[in-house]
């Protein structure tokens, strides 16, 4: 779970147990009320790689669709009583499912779930995956079927969908950034990472506080990479705009006279910016 000073809680959804949908609509229940008295949004994740039996094949584990779609449909019946619940999908696209994102768009907008999909990232700081780059990598033409998924209306207000189609297009990544400034990561084993592609650590929270970290000179060395990095030329990282946009003011002000005042209005509550105070 991961609850940002928006007033979120997240809570990304992946395992496939047969146990998980109704162990998950009895835990989130429990959860909600003392949530809502708190002032916080429960947003909930739901890991989906395609709609039907495609998802047991990606996720390898048979029965895997049925039950993901159980829970969802556990979570849609608990959001009809609490609002504050946000239910999302996330999808992540590689070879096998390029071709299926037109019907998890349509699942989603059905069902009334956001939807965050993206490409596979390679990195050896986040994901401890470069083995798997050529497994994960799109041809030419996936790419161009995805930058028109991007470019289609089921992503009409997602800042990250055109940065994607743009990168797609061009094979170079344009957005703002504020990695090490006002987000980092922190993986299981207490490591910081202050960006999620960069390698390099800025420490163990296990051995040295947070704050000691977060100024040290290693991390204001790394800091000093952002955007300017040959892995910030290819991020694909989804999310990140919702920390970088309105903390980098001048590119906010930037999609404000691009889109015009409806539509960015439109963009902010779809980034859930409108939760900042």
């Amino acid at each position: 779970m991961f609850i940002d000073r928006a007033g979120f809680a997240m809570w990304c959804i992946s395992a496939p147990m047969a146990w998980t949908s109704r162990l998950m609509a009895s835990m989130v229940a429990e959860m909600l009320e003392p949530m809502r008295k708190s002032g916080l949004d429960l947003v909930m994740v739901c890991a989906l790689d395609a709609v039907g039996d495609l998802h047991d094949q990606i996720r390898r584990y048979e029965g895997a669709w049925a039950c993901v779609g159980r829970t969802i449909t556990g979570l849609i019946e608990l959001r009809s009583r609490s609002p504050h619940l946000i239910i999302g999908l996330k999808t992540t696209v590689m070879p096998q499912n390029v071709g299926e994102l037109e019907k998890i768009a349509q699942y989603a907008r059905e069902r009334d779930l956001f939807t965050i999909i993206s490409p596979a990232i390679v990195t050896p700081g986040r994901y401890l995956n470069p083995d798997r780059a050529q497994d994960l990598a799109l041809s030419a033409t996936e790419r161009d079927r995805l930058a028109a998924f991007y470019e289609s209306p089921d992503f009409k207000w997602s800042y990250h969908a055109k940065t994607l189609a743009g990168y797609l297009r061009t094979g170079r990544m344009k957005k703002p950034c504020s990695c090490g400034f006002n987000y980092f990561f922190v993986r299981s084993n207490g490591e910081i990472f202050l960006c999620p592609l960069f390698a390099e650590s800025a420490g163990n929270i296990g051995s040295v506080p947070v704050a000691t970290l977060f100024t040290s000179g290693e991390a204001r060395s790394i800091r000093a990479r952002v955007g300017r990095s040959p892995e910030c030329a290819g991020c694909t990282e989804p999310g990140l705009e919702r920390y970088s946009l309105p903390y980098e003011g001048f590119a906010y002000l930037r999609t404000l006279l691009d889109m015009g005042p409806r539509s960015f209005l439109e963009l902010h509550r779809h980034l859930g910016l409108d939760k900042y105070a």
